[in-house]
């Protein structure tokens, strides 16, 4: 059938006769639609010519400079972690179970003791953390973004640095690589990781500057960003390994942490929002987004298998990688100070154990009964439920402080 604009012609059964129609004119709005000319498919070219500037503004709103709307990818790239990690969960326990046990071999005979039921538990649950990461980055990161590509190597290369360490630690009587050993990749790889973020961000306006989140002053670092960079990489990426001890903590954390600064890469990746807070505008920043909602996805998932008690443990595998992945996105997001925040627990973890040693070598005695913190609350005889669960909600409130700071600068 072919709509004109005065006759309708409608072919016969028998294709021969013919009868025509006076139709009337249909109205001016009738007229200038496409159905009226080419049907459904040509009606949908118009809805789209004439509804996509307002798509543009509606993604400009919601994704800043991303070309592809951003808080849908974050969410999906959330979602397939942690199915993946739901997926690949019982299969890599049931692997790791025949090949990778934990050892429990602290320097500590009463630890060990506490501890005595973990034993021959399941580690370097990590290699399904990092998996379940890095595919849902794949399908929903822009592989085009220099920050994504970094990113990407932060997690598999201190992923595989933690691996070699565990797998040192299955294999021989040695409690893994020696710690010289150790931070001397450790820093390597920081140092690739700071040199190629200062030549990204030092065409940035104010990339290179070490930011006080109140007052949003700054100090500029220069080439000595790629030193600050490589001790936050280090430091958080030991950091959270040290918070891993026990059942579900670390996993805990990590995704809190995780999450607060997911919503942080996105403020600073939209140009409109990072203005409105006077937080330092980054392009191309929003993507780590997608990996901070992958993290959080895949800590999510792991976490059905890591709380208490745990079927798998992540090892330094899982640690190192999350660790050094939450210092990439502060430094990408200029948002280091706000990471001591934010990351409070990993940072009281950690210099618990360098005031205790330090205490320790002065005057030969301790300041707790046993370091890292969430050990002397072991000690004391608090439940190891107990203590990870206040130690979670410690990093909550955290998150949320390091998140209020944003609108009070």
């Amino acid at each position: 059938m072919w709509l004109g604009d005065e006759i309708i012609t409608i072919a016969c059964r028998d294709k021969t006769s013919r009868q025509a129609m006076i139709h009337p004119r249909p109205s001016p709005l009738l007229e200038k639609s496409p159905l009226s000319t080419f049907g459904p498919p040509a009606m949908l070219l118009w809805l789209l010519d004439h509804f996509a500037p307002l798509l543009e503004q509606l993604e400009f709103y919601s994704t800043g400079d991303s070309r592809v709307f951003l808080t849908v990818r974050i969410a999906l790239a959330s979602v397939t972690a942690f199915l993946m990690s739901l997926l690949l969960g019982p299969f890599a326990i049931r692997w790791l179970k025949r090949r990778c046990k934990e050892r429990i071999a602290s320097d500590s005979e009463h630890l060990n003791e506490l501890q005595a039921d973990k034993d021959q538990t399941p580690t370097m649950g990590g290699l399904f953390i990092v998996a379940s990461l890095v595919i849902a980055i794949l399908l929903w990161g822009d592989l085009s973004n220099h920050f994504t590509l970094l990113g990407l190597f932060t997690v598999i290369s201190f992923a595989t640095l933690g691996a070699i360490d565990d797998w040192t630690k299955l294999s021989t009587t040695r409690n893994g690589l020696r710690a010289r050993q150790k931070l001397a990749v450790q820093a390597l790889l920081a140092a690739i990781i700071s040199g190629f973020l200062y030549f990204e961000l030092s065409s940035v306006p104010r990339g290179l500057e070490l930011i006080w989140p109140l007052g949003n002053n700054g100090l500029y670092l220069g080439v000595g960003f790629i030193l600050w960079a490589l001790l936050v990489l280090v430091g958080s990426s030991n950091a959270v390994n040290l918070t891993d001890g026990l059942d579900g903590l670390a996993t805990g954390c990590s995704l809190m942490s995780g999450a607060a600064f997911a919503a942080i890469a996105y403020l600073a990746g939209h140009k409109v929002l990072s203005s409105y807070l006077s937080i330092t505008y980054i392009p191309g920043s929003g993507e780590i987004a997608i990996l901070l909602g992958a993290l959080v996805g895949a800590m999510l998932g792991f976490l059905w298998f890591n709380c208490y008690p745990a079927q798998v443990f992540m090892g330094d595998t899982g640690s190192l990688a999350i660790g050094a992945l939450l210092a990439f996105s502060a430094l990408v997001t200029r948002q280091e100070i706000l990471w001591v925040v934010i990351g409070g627990i990993f940072v009281i973890e950690t210099l618990s154990v360098i005031f205790q040693v330090g205490w320790f070598r002065m005057t030969g005695r301790r300041l707790i009964r046993c370091s890292p913190l969430h050990n002397h609350f072991l000690f004391k005889g608090d439940h190891e439920i107990k203590i990870v669960v206040r130690f979670w909600i410690g990093a909550a409130l955290l998150a949320i402080v390091g998140m209020a700071s944003l609108k009070i600068r």
